[in-house]
């Protein structure tokens, strides 16, 4: 399996621009710790910007993510995008439901997360582009924890892009 396709500081540094040049038409986004800190339940006002800006281009959003309804709900209602909650990400099946409601197909899709094991797998299982964005806090599961010791063996001396 390859290092992901591109390493970056965050997800403001996706730009429509550069989604629409790559012919991409929609972000498969995860949520905890790429755009919410896992201990957080508000979204930060850049991250709210970001969503309506990468949708006022006409790109799709729609959030995966392995966490419980809930807190997928609330978050995805704060950024105004639809969601697959319980994904069992990197199995593929939530992906390909996430891109049913974006209505694309994975050639024309991103996958955005902060895990290497989950997200950034799940995309390539299916021949998607990935973006592995850092954490946002250093707080986790701790299986996720363990996890982070092998990204950083397999990531070693790249160093994250700041943007697209």
């Amino acid at each position: 399996m390859a290092i992901p396709t591109y390493y970056l500081e965050s997800v403001l540094g996706i730009t429509p621009q550069w989604l629409a040049e790559k012919g991409k038409r929609a972000v498969v986004l995860d949520l905890d710790n790429t755009i919410l800190p896992r201990d957080e339940d508000a979204m930060a006002p850049e991250i709210i910007k970001w969503v309506a800006d990468l949708k006022a281009a006409g790109i799709g959003v729609v959030m995966v993510s392995n966490s419980w309804f809930g807190r997928v709900s609330e978050a995805s209602t704060q950024l105004d995008v639809d969601f697959v909650d319980k994904a069992i990400k990197p199995l593929p099946p939530a992906f390909l439901l996430g891109l049913w409601k974006e209505r694309t197909w994975p050639w024309h899709a991103v996958v955005v997360g902060d895990q290497f094991f989950t997200d950034v797998l799940g995309g390539t299982l299916l021949f998607m582009t990935t973006i592995m964005v850092k954490p946002l806090t250093e707080y986790d599961l701790k299986h996720t924890l363990l996890l982070r010791h092998l990204e950083r063996l397999i990531l070693r001396e790249r160093q994250p892009l700041k943007s697209l």
